[in-house]
């Protein structure tokens, strides 16, 4: 899943996807900011945007709140769209859909929460986990704490990164015998990852990259 199995912690195929990923983020963003110097701002089309694409080396240190406290978001770094409430709250619901719709295999439920492109890698991996005979199972998420990297406007389109810190149980198990290949299924390991998030003005949320921040 999102979490060192399937597409989150990401081993396997996966890895690779995500290096394609960022690759295509570095370009995107220097495009981005090559566009700004000239004074216009460019439509993005199916690319997919970081935001702070050295957000992983400068990360700023993520503190699980303390028992009974309430998950917060710190501040903004970039903020050139106004994110409320509604958003982070939003983003918190995504994390959490995205990667139960993941764990299910359920493919139409990825579509209502992603974008086309991100689908198709999320299918791939699945597909990956099949062929191997082995299926994700997450469980026991609880969302930590997050903070907005960047967020920005492209033409009509809005874009988010956030950095998402959350724990869970992560499992890889044999789809034919039930054994557990890989993972802990008692204790939970906490991830943290860049979630890019985007949505056409006034339209929903919907997920359109993730980068991994965490190491091993």
């Amino acid at each position: 899943m999102l979490f060192g199995h399937g597409f989150g912690g990401l081993g396997g195929g996966f890895s690779f996807i995500l290096q394609l990923l960022l690759i295509g983020g570095l370009i995107m963003l220097a495009m981005r900011f090559f566009n700004r110097n000239n004074g216009s701002a460019a439509a993005v089309g199916s690319g997919f945007p970081f935001g702070q694409q050295n957000f992983g080396t400068g990360a700023p240190a993520y503190t699980a709140p303390s028992a009974g406290a309430a998950p917060a978001y710190g501040a903004s770094k970039t903020d050139e769209i106004g994110i409320t409430q509604n958003d982070l709250s939003t983003f918190e619901r995504l994390l959490a859909d995205v990667q139960a719709a993941f764990t299910r295999e359920d493919h139409q439920g990825l579509r209502r929460l992603t974008t086309p492109e991100m689908v198709s890698y999320l299918s791939e991996e699945l597909a990956d986990n099949a062929t191997k005979g082995l299926k994700n199972e997450v469980s026991n998420l609880q969302f930590l704490n997050g903070e907005v990297a960047e967020a920005w406007r492209e033409g009509t389109r809005d874009y988010a990164t956030v950095a998402l810190h959350w724990s869970a149980v992560d499992v890889m198990r044999n789809r034919q015998t039930s054994v557990i290949e890989d993972g802990d299924p008692v204790n939970p390991v906490e991830t943290t990852e860049l979630w890019t998030f985007t949505r056409e003005a006034g339209g929903e949320w919907l997920l359109s990259a993730i980068q991994d921040i965490t190491k091993p």
